[in-house]
């Protein structure tokens, strides 16, 4: 393994994170699974995938990145930091489950992973303030 959820977590900022993480991909490349149906068949029945993907949520708090306070709420998506292929998958390979190889993201952030696409990111804005957008309309 090249990149592990030990090193990500070390970087402070979700975009620390992200650029880490971001593997520029095309569709079609071997990084998205030639056969995606090996990819559905494992993410879907095979039940220490669930599990594996279980304790993952459960360690990141469901959070994007692991950040906390950047809630993915219902979709959550539990990415391989380093990309699988269909020979991975075939040959159940340890690190297909190895949770220092598996991080929560949001859907959003999963496309701008792989296609290193930093537009598609949700990117947390300063919190409002009163008056910030009409500043000569302070309160006396």
């Amino acid at each position: 393994m090249n990149k592990s959820y030990r090193e990500m977590i070390l970087l402070p900022t979700f975009e620390e994170r992200y650029n880490y993480l971001k593997i520029s991909g095309k569709v079609g490349d071997r990084t998205f699974g030639g056969s995606r149906i090996l990819n559905q068949e494992l993410y879907r029945n095979d039940p220490e995938w669930r599990s594996v993907r279980r304790e993952v949520i459960i360690r990141d708090n469901g959070c994007d990145l692991a950040v906390e306070g950047r809630d993915i709420g219902k979709y959550i998506i539990v990415h391989h930091i380093n990309p699988i292929t269909d020979d991975d998958i075939l040959n159940r390979r340890p690190f297909l489950f190895d949770p220092d190889n598996l991080v929560c993201v949001s859907r959003k952030t999963h496309e701008a992973i792989h296609y290193g696409d930093e537009s598609l990111l949700v990117i947390e804005r300063e919190p409002r303030r009163p008056y910030d957008t009409c500043p000569w309309r302070k309160p006396t």
